[in-house]
């Protein structure tokens, strides 16, 4: 058995020494002073003195490693033993493999597949417990807002295409009697205000009609919007890239 261990940057990587210093000061103020979270970096330690992490490249494994602690990129926190894995040297290696096809640098997204996902992955596969919540709140909160915004513009689109539709069929039924009232069955003109008995009954079976038509054509539920996603989108695995292996540095 041997100890996993998370190590912690601030994000000081913009380029910019006033964006840096502001990064800085809303981590101190996110995570130290209410304990919420902060824009992060984050790597994994298991066996021997480098810590693995994910980022962006155009090409091959965006699986990386690096001294522990001492990533130049951005600018060293703290910590974190997250508890010891059972697996073996071996084992590690193998998963180091796997992920670097699993994780081209190409796919990296800042709110949905960052170094912070990684390490949670690798964490699951090590069988400790996953990186603290407050390391990656701040992109969970951006990508969940993302999907709200999305989900809310769909169901408002959906809405209005079937009031529309409605709106066009009861137009369509509303001339019809109309006509029927203002031409008789014979096709002469009737008495404004007399309906013969054939027309009573069918006015109020075509106004039970249309009161189940309008009934029938209220926007969905979002519950109902989500099973209809869910039979016309069904979930896709991700894909296994296949990359190089020199591009992987593993344990001596």
């Amino acid at each position: 058995m041997t100890e996993v261990v998370l190590h912690i940057y601030d994000v000081t990587n913009s380029g910019s020494e006033k964006t840096n210093n502001t990064i800085v000061q809303i981590n101190r103020f996110f995570k130290d002073g209410i304990g919420l979270g902060g824009i992060f970096h984050s790597a994994i330690q298991v066996y021997g003195g480098d810590e693995w992490s994910y980022g962006y490249c155009e090409q091959g494994t965006g699986v990386f490693s690096c001294p522990s602690g001492k990533n130049p990129m951005y600018t060293y926190r703290e910590k974190i033993v997250l508890g010891k894995t059972d697996c073996t040297i071996f084992m590690v290696n193998q998963m180091l493999r796997e992920l670097s096809r699993e994780w081209p640098g190409y796919t990296y997204d800042l709110l949905s597949k960052n170094c912070n996902h990684f390490c949670d992955v690798l964490c699951d596969r090590l069988g400790v417990p996953k990186i603290p919540g407050w390391v990656n709140r701040f992109a969970n909160a951006g990508d969940t807002a993302l999907e709200v915004a999305g989900n809310t513009a769909m169901r408002m689109k959906q809405a209005k295409t079937e009031l529309v539709s409605a709106s066009k069929v009861a137009y369509r039924f509303l001339s019809n009697v109309t006509s029927n009232v203002t031409n008789g069955s014979n096709g002469s003109p009737q008495r404004s205000g007399t309906l013969n008995n054939s027309e009573s009954g069918n006015l109020r079976l075509q106004g039970s009609w249309l009161k189940g038509l309008l009934n029938t054509a209220k926007p969905s539920t979002s519950t109902e919007i989500g099973n209809k996603e869910e039979d016309a989108n069904p979930a896709i695995t991700s894909q296994k890239k296949p990359s190089r292996d020199s591009d992987v540095l593993l344990f001596q």
